[in-house]
């Protein structure tokens, strides 16, 4: 395709359409011109393709497509190449149905439990994001079809999301809300991006050009396109103007006339406009030119996959006098009506119409041949009112048996796109019936479905508990394998579980006013905010138990000291230290030691999952480089790192670190600091940059105490601005050295 051949051949008309959708899912072709037209299509964790006439909502029923775990799920693997697998069938899937893009994947960080869409998000951690979001893009586009990461960017609720402003402060953006999008842009190239319907402190994500240009493209060299939300666009020129190419769905000709206006009263440049186009031919000739040929997929294969994948990312939060994996034998009582009418996916713009079902009662009943296994419905999803004939007849199985596996979770009427959440609780008729199987069974096992955290009233009761989020079609034989030990767990939550909703730190600023919701939290949220305020969480970040143990030994760093645009290698040991193979789940944390700004009490900076036999160890590698140990500066607009030392802390999770080593790091940026009369006195007797200038300043502000044995005057004189030295001791410190030493200073 020559694209400026092309460019150079087209009307404005022309131009103006091709910078809005023909339809749906359709961008506009130039059929005289050679240029196709496209179809864009849902499918973070599934293809939505929509038949003819259905409709976009997706109340009626899309291409039967494989149904792989939501976000939510997916994330709790922690495994990279997990994440490839799926990219791969998701990318044949798209190639049989003809669509060249998938609206996916969902980045936005868990900011809130409520959010209603937290199910389609990967984590409350940017890191783990942006490297499970870098192999899914990387996977899918590796066959011929386009991604488009979204929603760019701090979309983190449902709640007025057209139109509400987050308000976030420079840092928090750039080390939070940011970096999930950065690394899949940077390291894998998504084709298009697509801008969130929000507001982004008080300017429409659709027309901020400080996201989309200034971040996006001049400091991140992104080279797609940029496609609305659907409905997201505000203005059509002003968001031209700004860097957003596409215009979706469509607007039956007001946006392109909109663009047409606006280029013939001189409001829009022509160059503007091609460059417009110009990126979307070429996002159009990657999807003719490199698309792969495939007309039909197994659809058993992936069936296979979703359950493998499903398997994977289940994470067992409780399991105490190892009930679990159970015999097969004895009497189970199965209660709840999720069982057999299973929530395995989330509802809204991601509803896939799946190949087909695994119902968890049917595959417990084939898994645990040999043990009677009975069913109670115990609730209804429809209502939170308890039933009690149904919880009369669920006990009386309870009482009968010798465990009691207990499916519970949030019905679908309570977590979808388009709402938030009310509360963090579970429908009270299933509390209810928790509580009262407990009193004749001491062997619960809680199977969740559910998109994101719950509250656990009864936790104490049970004993064992596995999150299954929202695990896709295949979902309930994954859970068998599991209960029966065919399969030993190995997800890890990728977000916090708050004990009840007030700990979380956005509550009290969540979801906002009428105009807008202010991050107030700041850097603080999931496990950076309770590590800081030592708040005990219900299960942690990272937090994901096995069938059997890892031990974990010899954290060594090839260099003590770095500079910071050094890199610097670490390994670590892993041994199974229990009878039966296992994966861990390995996380890399940085502390900085002592730092001037406010920040985390750690951060996660690398990971790594690995298998291990019975009695078998592994070294494994992880290399660290500048980012691991900076800070968003927002003096100097860029990513920087203090001198000093840093810990490196190993961990099963956040709150249970195993190992750490130290490692001194230098700085090389060359900041031009601030010195006035204001600046304290003991920041710079503290700062290791400036002790030539310092050492002949031997001074004693209150001569006739020791301030070492004062703390309260040590304090004073660490926090004193140079302006009152001479006031407490004009004689030692007389106005002119204060002066002489402001000099020097500025000299620098």
């Amino acid at each position: 395709m020559d694209i400026e051949k092309i460019i150079s051949g087209m009307t404005l008309e022309e131009k103006a359409a091709m910078c809005c959708g023909k339809d749906f899912w359709h961008l506009h072709g130039i059929e005289r011109l050679g240029v196709p037209s496209i179809m864009v299509s849902d499918g973070p964790h599934g293809l939505r393709k929509q038949a003819e006439k259905a409709d976009h909502l997706g109340v009626s029923k899309s291409v039967p497509a494989t149904c792989f775990p939501s976000g939510a799920g997916l994330a709790c693997s922690w495994d990279r190449t997990l994440l490839e697998k799926v990219g791969n069938a998701l990318a044949v899937e798209a190639l049989v149905e003809n669509v060249s893009i998938l609206l996916g994947p969902a980045l936005n960080i868990k900011r809130s439990p409520l959010c209603g869409r937290n199910f389609e998000y990967l984590s409350e951690d940017p890191y783990l994001t942006s490297e499970l979001a870098a192999s899914y893009v990387n996977a899918v586009q590796s066959k011929g079809i386009g991604t488009s990461i979204k929603h760019f960017a701090a979309n983190n609720q449902e709640t007025r999301r057209m139109t509400i402003s987050s308000e976030v402060d420079e840092r928090t953006l750039r080390e939070i809300y940011l970096p999930g999008f950065e690394g899949p842009v940077k390291n894998a190239g998504p084709w298009t991006v697509m801008c969130a319907y929000n507001r982004l402190n008080g300017e429409y994500c659709s027309e901020n050009a400080y996201l989309l240009d200034e971040i996006l493209r001049k400091e991140w060299g992104y080279k797609g396109f940029v496609v609305s939300d659907w409905g997201a666009v505000n203005e059509r020129a002003d968001a031209l103007k700004a860097g957003l190419e596409l215009e979706m769905p469509s607007s039956n000709g007001t946006g392109i006339r909109k663009i047409i206006e606006a280029v013939n009263s001189g409001e829009l440049e022509m160059d503007v406009l091609d460059e417009a186009v110009r990126r979307l031919l070429g996002i159009i000739n990657k999807a003719v030119s490199e698309k792969k040929e495939v007309s039909v997929f197994d659809s058993e294969k992936h069936h296979k996959l979703a359950r493998k994948v499903a398997g994977e990312c289940l994470v067992l939060l409780k399991n105490e006098d190892s009930v679990l994996p159970l015999q097969k034998s004895g009497k189970i009582a199965v209660i709840g009506e999720l069982a057999k009418k299973p929530r395995y996916q989330g509802g809204g713009s991601s509803h896939i119409n799946p190949t087909r079902i695994e119902i968890p009662f049917d595959e417990l009943q084939n898994a645990g041949t040999g043990a009677d296994i009975t069913y109670s419905r115990g609730y209804s999803l429809s209502t939170d009112d308890a039933d009690s004939a149904l919880i009369s007849e669920a006990v009386k199985a309870a009482s009968e048996a010798d465990t009691v596996i207990l499916y519970i979770g949030l019905p679908e009427r309570i977590e979808s796109e388009g709402y938030d959440r009310s509360d963090m609780g579970l429908p009270s008729n299933q509390n209810t019936l928790v509580n009262a199987i407990a009193e004749v069974n001491n062997n619960i096992v809680i199977i969740l479905a559910n998109g994101a955290p719950v509250e656990m009233p009864w936790i104490s009761r049970v004993k064992a508990i596995l999150e299954g989020y929202l695990g896709g079609q295949a979902a309930g034989g994954a859970v068998a394998d599991i209960i029966f030990g065919k399969v030993n767990p190995s997800g890890k939550l990728a977000e916090s579980f708050p004990v009840f909703l007030g700990q979380n730190p956005s509550h009290t600023n969540f979801p906002g006013g009428h105009n807008k919701v202010e991050y107030r939290e700041g850097l603080f949220i999931g496990y950076r905010y309770y590590d800081k305020t030592g708040i005990p969480v219900l299960f942690p970040f990272g937090h994901g138990l096995s069938y059997t143990s890892f031990e974990y030994s010899e954290l060594r760093v090839d260099k003590n000291s770095i500079s910071d645009n050094e890199t610097v290698k670490i390994s670590l040991t892993i041994k199974n230290t229990g009878t039966v193979a296992g994966k861990e789940i390995v996380q890399i944390y940085i502390r900085d030691s002592k730092s001037s700004v406010v920040r985390p009490d750690k951060e996660l900076k690398a990971f790594n999952k690995i298998s291990l036999e019975p009695g078998e160890s592994q070294i494994i590698e992880f290399e660290l480089r500048k980012r691991a140990f900076a800070f968003y500066n927002t003096d100097i607009r860029d990513w920087y790192v203090e001198s000093g030392e840093f810990e490196i802390l190993a961990g099963a999770s956040s709150a249970d670190i195993r190992r750490s080593v130290s490692v001194n790091v230098k700085s090389t940026a060359s900041i031009k600091k601030h010195y006035d009369q204001n600046t304290m006195f003991g920041d710079l007797m503290s700062d290791p940059d400036l002790k030539d200038v310092m050492k002949d300043f031997d001074l004693q502000i209150f001569p006739e105490l020791d301030l070492g044995e004062n703390d309260m005057l040590e304090q004073m004189a660490h926090f004193m601005p140079l302006r009152a030295l001479s006031l407490f001791n004009p004689e030692m410190v007389p106005e002119k050295k204060v002066q002489e030493l402001l000099s020097k200073l500025k000299n620098r």
